[in-house]
């Protein structure tokens, strides 16, 4: 593409009007008598949903094949930026064969509520854990080439009358919590684009809003992009180009081009203001269009396998009493669930992915343990909205000679989805039923689950081993296969807490607000920092997982730096695993303000590390704290 200012300046007023909106549902304007190219863009994050033929922003038509890898809540699980990284590369990649510009995603809304229909699309509950891994993700994409969309900006935490509410909140929650992964994920990886919410923050529709979009991510942050709406989240066109919104999508005769036109030719908006954001945009188009110039193939297999390590490591040992797992040697198992031969492995919504490949809980631990060691059973149907007493007593029947039974449950595709929030945390009926009444036969039960989202567990006593597969992607039955028969040692934890109840989490007395308002009246204390704060009893908390081996923590040293341009604080540990097996221990380090001059929780997070270490294997961790880690 030619010189930048030099295209600005040969365009007429309308070509740059234009240049500000779509061309269609997904693709970008070009325009040829100046060689500048029309691009596409398209639905991620987890997977590339590029739909050759109808376009929809739901799910509903069929996209072309392509990795489903674990989503938001699985890849944050792992607490691994360098997998994460890879993930996002992979994806890039396959935006290269498919001649996608950008993929959009990662969504890094916090996760107010557990109830929020698209919490399997976000990462965590905690500000800096969600910027580290979006920063990991947008790094890992845009290394080939190709853009990212960081969403839904912001203070977009629910799907109820997401279109129009007004999320009222204070300000300290605003930049502390729902605003900060944002910020480490922009000055750090500079995501191409950053995609506006629909709602109104305080009164303002986000597309509208200066604060946000010109102030703070540009202004502020130094964000290099453009910002693009979310599809449909215009409301006033010059208004928001003026507040720092430069492209609307999708592409739609509804006269905004126009309505550009005519406030520059009013005055009532600068033509600079305009020519800033064509700029941006062609900015974009430009490094898409190099990337895009030159064929690329990527290789599905080594992404499969890509994707089952990925949901290896974002799987949540959450209980395993006596060591049941992994499975004894020749243990005869029963596995019992429906989701054991047809998976949930994805949400539903606009980050449908049409998998490349699809593995199945019952195949893959067939090839593992044999076929003469595993017995199977349905349990509850497709929907087990009601428990169905006929599968239940056919699935006891077959766990009877079982030395172990696997229960594989979870929540079904109408529980979690773009669009809809859930009205409670519990189960469907019939796979709650299915596990008590199971756990009353057999002395030896696994609950494996599948869910984007908190569950309430009122069986977990009852069970000896809980292993949370979250949804794990196209690979994730593979991935729950390799860690029940001890081929992998679990590693991940939970980016999230689990309460014991619905009613326990500090946002369930003003969540999903409504008709017109949504006050965010526990301002910081979201999370672990409200249950933390409160001394409130969960059922598992934030950054819990365990393990295979043990690991053992020593000599741990805290340094002040001198230097006030560095670190404020550096820490050093050791850590051992003192355990049979080689596993990965993820390190994590809390602040606390001992004296402080404003209300802050009881802790929060500010660093992290995940290493690998072989049985008997020591070494030394160090992380280094900035002064932002103990500011508010």
């Amino acid at each position: 593409m030619k010189d930048i200012k030099e295209l600005i300046s040969k365009m007429t007023l309308e070509e740059k009007a234009g240049l500000c909106s779509g061309l269609n549902f997904w693709y970008l304007k070009g325009i040829p008598r100046l060689e500048i190219p029309s691009i596409m863009v398209t639905d991620g994050p987890h997977g590339l949903r590029k739909q050759a033929g109808d376009a929809d922003h739901v799910g509903l038509n069929e996209s072309v094949p392509a990795t489903c890898f674990p989503t938001a809540s699985a890849l944050a699980a792992t607490w691994n930026r360098d997998l994460v990284h890879q993930v996002g590369a992979a994806l890039g990649e396959e935006c290269r064969q498919e001649k996608v510009g950008v993929i959009l995603g990662p969504g890094a809304n916090i996760k107010r509520s557990p109830l929020c229909g698209r919490n399997f699309e976000y990462f965590s509950e905690d500000p800096y854990l969600t910027g580290e891994i979006a920063k990991s993700h947008i790094n890992g994409v845009q290394s080939q080439g190709i853009g990212t969309s960081l969403k839904h900006y912001a203070v977009n935490n629910q799907e109820y009358r997401r279109m129009t509410i007004d999320a009222i909140i204070d300000e300290r929650a605003l930049r502390e919590i729902y605003l900060a992964g944002y910020e480490i994920a922009v000055k750090v990886a500079q995501p191409w684009t950053v995609m506006c919410s629909y709602n109104k923050i305080n009164g303002t529709y986000a597309s509208d809003n200066k604060k946000l979009m010109r102030d703070i991510l540009k202004d502020e942050w130094g964000h290099q992009g453009l910002v693009v709406t979310d599809w449909g989240a215009m409301n006033d066109r010059p208004l928001a180009l003026e507040a720092g919104t430069e492209l609307e999508m999708p592409g739609s005769p509804n006269g905004n081009d126009a309505k550009i036109v005519a406030a520059v030719r009013s005055g009532q908006l600068a033509e600079a203001v305009l020519d800033q954001a064509v700029a941006r945009i062609l900015g974009m188009i430009a490094k898409a269009e190099q990337t895009l110039a030159k064929d690329f193939s990527y290789d599905p297999n080594a992404h499969h396998a890509l994707a089952r390590r990925a949901a290896a490591e974002g799987a949540v040992l959450l209980k395993n009493e006596g060591q049941l797992l992994p499975l004894p040697e020749n243990a005869k198992v029963a596995l019992i669930g429906r989701f054991a031969k047809h998976p949930r492995y994805q949400g539903a919504g606009s980050s449908l992915i049409n998998p490349s490949q699809l593995d199945n809980l019952y195949a893959e631990l067939v090839k593992l343990v044999g076929a003469a060691n595993l017995t199977y059973a349905d349990g509850y149907t497709e929907k087990a909205d009601a428990a169905d007493e006929a599968l239940i007593q056919e699935a006891l029947n077959a766990a009877r000679a079982a030395e172990v039974v696997i229960v594989y449950a979870g929540l079904t595709d109408i529980y979690e989805t773009e669009g809809l929030d859930r009205i409670h945390m519990q189960m469907p009926p019939g796979h709650t039923a299915l596990i008590q009444k199971m756990a009353a036969a057999h002395k030896k039960v696994v609950v494996v689950l599948s869910n984007g989202s908190p569950v309430e567990m009122p069986w977990v006593n009852d069970v000896q081993s809980i292993l949370e597969g979250y949804l794990g992607g196209q690979a994730g039955a593979g991935a729950l296969a390799d860690i029940l028969s001890g081929q992998v040692n679990p590693s991940g934890k939970l980016a999230e807490t689990f309460p014991l109840k619905l009613a326990d989490n500090p946002s369930y007395r003003s969540f999903p607000g409504g008709p017109a308002t949504v006050e965010y009246r526990e301002s910081i204390y979201v999370g672990y920092r409200y249950y933390d704060s409160v001394a409130q009893d969960v059922l598992f908390p934030f950054g819990h997982g365990l393990s295979y081996t043990s690991f053992e923590y020593s000599q741990l040293k805290l340094n002040q730096a001198q230097n006030p341009d560095g670190a404020a604080v550096t820490v050093r540990v050791k850590v051992k695993n003192t355990g049979k097996v080689a596993g990965q221990e993820i390190v994590q380090v809390y602040v606390h303000d001992v004296q402080s001059s404003v209300f802050r929780p009881a802790k929060e997070l500010k660093g992290f590390a995940k290493v690998a270490l072989k049985p008997g294997e020591e070494t030394d961790v160090t992380l280094e704290l900035d002064r932002r880690a103990f500011a508010f």
